[in-house]
């Protein structure tokens, strides 16, 4: 089973993300309360670029199942030590398509595409970066931290929380950095 196993968020753009208790999604916006809110990007990479961009990373999600392999790597990484504001349990996040909805109490979450890593995880953890980042069979890359979304109905999501995931139609788009 899907299920929310933690939750973080913060006003200050930094790396990291303290535990909550809750998250307050915001239809259109992303998360009450977080750096990272708002129609347009939010990102300073992206904002210096254009501002006036359509914020498609309004919530950054990330599957627990990936501390268990950075920690097979020597990594010890806790909930919302890679800026995450929902971390998963359950569920194969890389796997959805865009445009998958992911449905938490009444909240609901629309992939929009892949969280492209950068250095400021090697930052964070020296070597955290290649870590992260591994090679289909075709030689294609793999990004493994993360998916990003934007929230398409507010509600309240908590630790606990079941996820439910809708599948757009066919045929599927796979994730591509956003």
């Amino acid at each position: 089973m899907a299920l929310v196993a933690s939750v973080s968020l913060s006003a200050q753009h930094g790396f990291s993300k303290p535990l909550a208790d809750r998250l307050t999604l915001l239809e259109g916006l992303g998360i009450e309360g977080d750096a990272h809110c708002g129609q347009t990007v939010k990102h300073r990479s992206r904002v210096a670029v254009d501002p006036t961009q359509p914020n498609l990373r309004q919530i950054h999600l990330i599957h627990e199942e990936l501390f268990v392999e950075l920690a097979a790597k020597g990594y010890a990484i806790r909930a919302g030590d890679l800026g995450e504001n929902i971390t998963t349990s359950g569920i194969d996040l890389l796997a959805l398509p865009t445009g998958a909805m992911l449905t938490i109490g009444s909240a609901v979450i629309e992939i929009t595409g892949l969280r492209n890593p950068c250095r400021q995880l090697d930052d964070f953890r020296p070597g955290l970066m290649k870590a992260v980042l591994d090679r289909a069979a075709d030689g294609s890359l793999i990004r493994k931290a993360g998916i990003m979304g934007v929230v398409r109905s507010g509600g309240l999501v908590a630790p606990g929380d079941r996820i439910v995931i809708t599948l757009p139609p066919e045929p599927h788009r796979p994730l591509e950095r956003v």
